[in-house]
């Protein structure tokens, strides 16, 4: 477990993020359908990792852990790959996550797909060929990675795909950066309300500046800005931004956060324009949102809200309780710790602002989580001790952010998972029995095997 402790001044720090997890996903997708070198500058975490392995493996059983990206783009990856036959496979968690639709709209268009456990989950056996294309309905209410796979694979196809949305489609944002993409590597793209069309062609290699710095993980940030005053450099981070998660642009404003651009003077190693978050004092009374195109910043706008005193009523929650974990209901549970009873309306998370005494420092589970992790951890700013389990969990998409959150300030303490975290080490007045701690920029020791200034490893090797 780590313990949190807030840093001892004000914030005033760059902090260069991870590349896009999702971009680097998508290229590394679209560089093996057009017979490319697999890009090198993508993300280093573990979704990535679990694609590069599967798409240069020779294997014929792949197992891709908990990562449902590498899952369902693999899967319409291997079916569309002529003499290309697997076993894909993930972690238990993956086996329960829904394939269904993707698998359906495969097979319609010629795919070989079986199911080797429960229908409509993983493992799969497939057997590639090459996919006559045409006209394919999808559900289109479950999962984006659905559509996207989709229409990556679509080129391919001698007369193209013209895919029909079954359904209102969620977290569209990521469709449009799915074509985007596309398109800046040859393909023709077309989004209506009612589908996407994709003709017939091949991917030309990837830019240069195909993969960005990433705004999910950016979202984390923002909240240490907002529960901190402080101010942070973000160096790597684009605007505009294919990203929908770059929308914090605009909430942030409403949690008292202003983008910029950071001064030269104070910061001369950084390339001019580079972005910056500045403390401002308008913050919103509440919070009213629909995150049906941006899912993935609940957790962490769920955490601001609640340490900044902040109702809030976050639409389009639904989705959330088929990722890495229920994320709707972990919610509900972490934030009961911290005194505060959310709802679930009508396929949205709720808070009336009212709150209920704690007795202890919150000891936050993260459910095999990353972003459960990630969320919670600005909270410390708040509550000076707050204890996050399985902290090795960011591996999947953030591998440096302990290593970042140190370099802020913050007073990272490995602690053992059987102890107390109100008193383990405490006795000596230190906050660390054995007075460590990690201080900033140095990285992590643990028995866990992080070392300093590398990082965290993750026993896994895989898992949005």
């Amino acid at each position: 477990m780590f313990r949190l402790l807030p840093p001892s001044e004000m914030i005033d720090t760059a902090i260069t993020l991870p590349l896009s997890k999702s971009e680097s996903a998508r290229t590394l997708i679209m560089d093996a359908l057009g017979g490319h070198p697999l890009t090198d500058a993508v993300a280093e975490c573990d979704d990535t990792s679990a694609l590069r392995a599967a798409l240069t493996s020779a294997d014929t059983d792949l197992n891709i852990g908990a990562s449902g990206t590498a899952m369902r783009y693999l899967v319409a990856y291997f079916a569309a790959t002529p003499g290309r036959s697997v076993r894909l496979d993930g972690s238990e968690r993956m086996r329960q996550r829904p394939l269904a639709p993707l698998v359906d709209a495969l097979r319609a268009l010629g795919a070989d797909i079986e199911y080797a456990g429960e229908q409509g989950h993983a493992p799969v056996l497939i057997n590639g060929r090459r996919l006559q294309g045409g006209t394919v309905t999808v559900d289109a209410t479950v999962s984006s990675q659905f559509i996207s796979a989709l229409m990556m694979i679509a080129p391919t196809m001698a007369g193209g795909l013209t895919v029909k949305f079954d359904g209102i489609p969620v977290s569209t944002a990521y469709l449009r950066m799915t074509a985007l993409m596309m398109e800046a590597r040859g393909i023709d793209v077309d989004i209506t309300p009612d589908g996407v069309v994709v003709k017939a062609g091949a991917y030309t290699p990837a830019p240069a500046d195909a993969v960005s710095g990433d705004w999910t993980a950016a979202s984390y940030w923002y909240t240490v800005s907002a529960l901190s005053s402080g101010w942070i450099a973000l160096p790597g981070l684009a605007l505009p931004s294919a990203q929908g998660d770059s929308v914090m642009t605009e909430i942030g404003e409403r949690l008292g956060v202003v983008t910029g651009t950071a001064d030269p003077d104070d910061y001369p190693d950084l390339a001019d324009g580079t972005l910056q978050l500045m403390p401002s004092p308008e913050v919103f009374s509440r919070l009213d949102i629909d995150a049906t195109d941006c899912p993935d910043l609940v957790q962490t706008l769920v955490v601001a809200a609640i340490m900044l005193g902040m109702p809030f009523h976050i639409a389009g929650v639904s989705t959330l309780h088929d990722k890495e974990t229920d994320r709707v209901q972990a919610l509900i549970n972490e934030c009961l710790k911290f005194g505060c009873m959310l709802e679930e309306e009508r396929g949205a998370l709720v808070w009336d602002g009212r709150r209920m005494p704690i007795t202890a420092l919150p000891v936050v589970d993260t459910y095999d989580d990353h972003r459960m992790a990630m969320a919670f951890a600005p909270a410390a700013i708040f509550i000076p001790g707050l204890t996050v389990r399985d902290p090795g969990v960011v591996t999947k998409s953030y591998p440096r952010f302990w290593d970042d959150l140190a370099k802020a300030g913050f007073v990272i303490q490995d602690i053992p998972d059987d102890a107390d975290p109100a008193t383990y080490g405490m006795e000596s007045g230190s906050g660390s029995e054995s007075g460590e701690g990690i201080e900033s920029g140095e990285g992590i020791e643990s028995e866990e095997g992080i070392e300093s200034g590398e990082g965290i490893e993750s026993g896994e090797g895989s898992e949005a």
